[in-house]
């Protein structure tokens, strides 16, 4: 039987402090929610504003894949890989941190805030070799339809995961329907709904909201209003441990 985890919007944790507007849909850092641990392989899901030239100073991360999506604005980021590299709307920047990396991350804006989707997944493995990866969303082909932009092999617009899991966009207008079909058995997916509406199996969605579907094959919406931008992230729902 199909199973699902609604997360509306304002369920989600909200911190915010002079510079950062955090809100965690798992938990993550300060916040803790038993319930509220991971789905699947997928452990953080953050939607992040940083006010103009603020950000993360150095810190490390290990055995973490971590993905950036800029919704609004740009972020510098910097690395001891040697990576210094803007990512702006309409790119998406992925950190397989493996056995250690040290980066910073800021706002690359002087006088706006960036608003950015923060995801960590699980890797399918412990302690590689860490890399990085930057590519552009085909934004042409992500109308009416789905999109694959992180996926277990690179391509000119998908950046390579070290995990079973792949993350999709697509651009929607009022009227339209859609199927999904989950990408490998054992898999789930997270529907993220960006902006506009839907309806997921009588599940209604609203920008900021979330269903979580696993024990399927495949799902179908219907889209509610012009302008819907929507983002699944497909991943294991069994870990090894």
């Amino acid at each position: 039987m199909t199973r699902y985890i609604f997360h509306k919007e304002d369920s989600r944790h909200h911190e915010f402090n002079e510079w950062l507007d955090s809100k965690k849909t798992f938990s993550f850092a300060d916040y803790y929610n038993p319930k509220r641990m991971s789905f699947g392989a997928l452990r953080v899901f953050n939607d992040d504003t940083v006010q103009a030239t603020k950000g993360f100073g150095r810190h490390p991360h290990d055995n973490m894949e971590i993905i950036s999506i800029p919704l609004e604005g740009s972020l510098i980021h910097k690395d001891n890989l040697g990576n210094e590299k803007v990512v702006k709307k309409g790119e998406i920047q992925l950190m397989s941190t493996g056995s250690g990396v040290f980066h910073s991350e800021y706002n690359h804006e002087q006088d706006k805030a960036t608003r950015f989707l923060q995801i960590w997944i699980y890797p399918a493995q412990l302690n590689n070799a860490p890399a990085y990866s930057q590519v552009a969303i085909n934004e042409a082909k992500s109308q009416h339809q789905f999109s694959t932009i992180v996926a277990p092999e690179e391509g000119p617009h998908t950046a390579r995961i070290q995990q079973d899991a792949w993350l999709s966009i697509g651009h929607f207008g009022a009227g339209e329907t859609f199927r999904y079909d989950i990408r490998k058995k054992d898999n789930g997916a997270y529907v993220y709904l960006i902006s506009g509406n839907i309806e997921i199996d009588g599940h209604n969605l609203s920008a900021g909201d979330a269903l979580g579907i696993s024990d399927t094959h495949s799902f179908s919406g219907t889209i509610k209003s012009q302008d819907t931008t929507i983002l699944i992230t497909d991943v294991p729902m069994n870990l090894e441990k």
